[in-house]
């Protein structure tokens, strides 16, 4: 990362900012508020086209201006964003061949957001003049922290630009369309293609469409967007402006980017996090994103959108305690975000998110919510000093590493697998909830990658594979790594082809099985495992070729089966899952096998009195982050000051409350506070 945006001492403390939105009497209570509450960063003009450019060609930034001299002089930064993620009605009306097309050939029409196909050179060519435009004329400012391109890139376009681009993608992939037959598997069908203008992209169908062109559609979308991001970072550093760029990616539910690429692709990686459980899972799911994003980022990153006020749940929004949006905010913080940014500064007055929650609610700033923003300004400025990493850039140490990789969700989207029940985030997110419920710190893992400094590496559902992350993975065992393996991974490469002779083919001889038969369990169906844990979803007919079970099935016609298998190899070994656990016996396995390898908590039975423990390198002292997610006090003791109040060595925790400690020793208790 040549650009960063990371200053020493200080997070970013603020939001997106919509002044347009506003008349310019809101804008100077703005500007007040953001100062009462220690903002120093906001991000604007990211759905500021149609004012930005309210006719083609011509140009209009008089407010743009006028609110940056505002925020400049109250000394407030900003991400300038590129407004391309919402073309304007004249953009739309001017070139109707820009809108995108459904899979059903449905056009999307204006009206709403990210109504753009992404490979019409209309749309491309527009993009570039309004990133140029920016670029020249901020691209120097004194404030301007970096650039934030387009936002939450991610409309996918089956129509006929679509359909060129892909064509040519395929062409340069595969060269010729015999290789590309082959690897579609064209033969079933009679999909077999003669002429490269016959090739679509996968478009409504009468039945199942076919799982090779699926992903690699996916693949295609991936890269035809970040060209488009790159388009507008050549533009902008054609104007000479070396200020970081970045784009800021989707959790949890989007997947339409290979993140470790597009992470490549920037000077610092962000993301918009939004928790979508109320329960006490959503705290899990913080650590999730944050580790998730750390991992793309290969260092500290940017949170650059959250909810203030309120967590979505189905058709409602469940409101977000102001201690919980602290906590949140911190434990965000804790796994190595350098920012506290949120969507949005001023709930707005109307349109369509106008009940998306915010650091100034509609009742405006005689608010509990906005109080609790002031709160965790000064608790920001309190803790500053964490904000320095260390001069290697790894702000967590984890021994412990999940194989991630967009590609085996995308493979786990193709039609009419065994148990479509099946989802690859679930059970990447179900993996680390057992760790971060065991207090073990984890990192994620890109196929190939470096993985030697894991003792314990785990691969879920990783459903396709090619032979570079079969050789990458036997390498690490083979050089002392331990590795989990779960059902239903290494079963067809990237072709989406099934490897034949028996399951899991890619990894069959790391393994030392042969999985004959896959066989779904019914919704609501168990199996007993010999040693008490107990499957659901799935189980499998394994045979034994080399490895050992540890335990078996113990019912039904797969009784006295092996269930978990072990087999040496090298210096290490090698796990494998048949069945998909349930959470108690995931947790039960997952943290036996850490222990058994000498992994510790970060403290020892925090997690069971509802303490959540990180500790994050800075670049002169380790900090100890205690996120008290439970209901009643602990005993803090060890060595060392809590940055947040000020207490040393020992103190009492209260329910909700948060502690950042800078360490003097590494050694912590943490009891139940009787009689305190």
């Amino acid at each position: 990362m040549s650009h960063s945006p990371f200053a020493p001492g200080r997070f970013l403390f603020g939001g997106d900012y919509n002044p347009e939105q506003w008349p310019r009497e809101v804008w100077l209570e703005d500007i007040e508020l953001m100062k009462r509450a220690k903002v120093n960063t906001v991000t604007i003009g990211v759905f500021s086209w149609a004012m930005l450019e309210p006719r083609e060609g011509e140009f209009d930034a008089g407010w743009l201006d006028d609110i940056i001299a505002l925020l400049t002089d109250a000394g407030v930064g900003f991400f300038l964003a590129t407004p391309t993620a919402s073309p304007p009605p004249w953009f739309t009306i001017a070139h109707p061949d820009a809108l995108p097309l459904r899979a059903d050939g449905t056009p999307v029409l204006h009206g709403s957001r990210d109504t753009y196909a992404i490979s019409a050179p209309a749309y491309r060519g527009a993009a570039r003049r309004v990133a140029r435009f920016l670029g020249e004329r901020y691209g120097a400012h004194p404030g301007l922290r970096g650039w934030h391109i387009h936002n939450e890139y991610g409309t996918i376009d089956h129509g006929p630009h679509a359909a060129r681009a892909f064509r040519a993608w395929l062409s340069e992939k595969y060269g010729t369309l015999e290789n590309l037959n082959d690897a579609w598997y064209t033969a079933f069908w009679s999909q077999r293609y003669d002429n490269w203008e016959e090739v679509l992209p996968p478009q409504q169908t009468q039945y199942l469409h076919n799982p090779a062109q699926v992903v690699d559609f996916k693949r295609f979308c991936s890269d035809e967007m970040l060209a488009a991001y790159g388009e507008q970072v050549e533009e902008i550093r054609a104007t000479g402006s070396a200020a970081p760029v970045t784009t800021n990616f989707m959790l949890p539910t989007w997947n339409h980017l290979e993140q470790w690429a597009w992470s490549d692709a920037q000077d610092f990686v962000s993301v918009d996090h939004y928790l979508d459980t109320a329960g006490p899972d959503g705290e899990a799911h913080v650590a999730y994103g944050s580790d998730l994003t750390r991992s793309w980022a290969g260092g500290p990153w940017v949170l650059m959108e959250q909810n203030a006020t309120g967590i979505r749940v189905g058709d409602r929004t469940i409101v977000k305690e102001p201690d919980r949006m602290i906590r949140n905010s911190v434990g965000y913080i804790a796994r190595g975000s350098q920012s506290s940014l949120f969507f949005q500064w001023r709930a707005g007055a109307a349109g369509s998110e106008m009940w998306h929650g915010a650091m100034v609610p509609h009742v405006g700033g005689d608010s509990r919510s906005y109080e609790a923003i002031v709160r965790l300004g000064e608790m920001l400025e309190r803790i500053e000093e964490v904000a320095e990493p260390p001069a290697d850039g790894r702000v967590l140490e984890a021994e412990i590493g999940i194989v991630w990789h967009a590609e085996g969700w995308w493979s786990l989207e193709t039609p009419h697998l065994p148990n479509e029940a099946l989802d690859y985030a679930d059970e990447v997110r179900a993996t680390h909830r057992s760790f971060w419920r065991a207090g073990l710190p984890v990192d994620f893992v890109r196929p190939g990658g470096d993985a030697q400094r894991y003792r314990l590496l785990v691969v879920p559902a990783l459903y396709a594979m090619n032979s570079d992350t079969v050789a990458w993975i036997e390498e690490y065992v083979a050089a002392g790594g331990h590795v989990i393996v779960s059902f239903f991974s290494g079963v067809v490469d990237s072709s989406q082809r099934v490897v034949p002779g028996g399951y899991p083919g890619m990894l069959r001889e790391l393994l030392g099985i042969r999985v004959e038969e896959i066989r779904p369990l019914v919704e609501g169906e168990r199996l007993a495992l010999a040693d008490g844990l107990v499957g659901e979803l799935w189980s499998e007919r394994v045979h034994l070729e080399g490895a050992e079970a540890t335990t078996t099935y113990t019912s039904g016609s797969l009784a006295g089966a092996p269930a978990i298998t072990r087999r040496a190899h090298g210096a290490g070994s090698a796990v494998y899952v048949s069945t998909r656990l349930t959470p108690e016996s995931r947790d039960a396995l997952l943290a036996d096998v850490a222990s058994d390898l000498g992994l510790r908590p970060t403290v020892e039975g925090a997690i069971a009195l509802g303490v959540e423990a990180i500790r994050r390198r800075g670049a002169a002292s380790d900090y100890l982050f205690l996120l008290h997610h439970g209901s009643a006090p602990v005993r803090v003791e060890g060595g060392g000051v809590d940055l947040v109040t000020g207490a040393e060595d020992a103190f009492t925790l209260e329910p909700g409350g948060v502690a950042v400690i800078r360490e003097a020793a590494a050694a912590w208790s943490i009891t139940a506070a009787t009689g305190v």
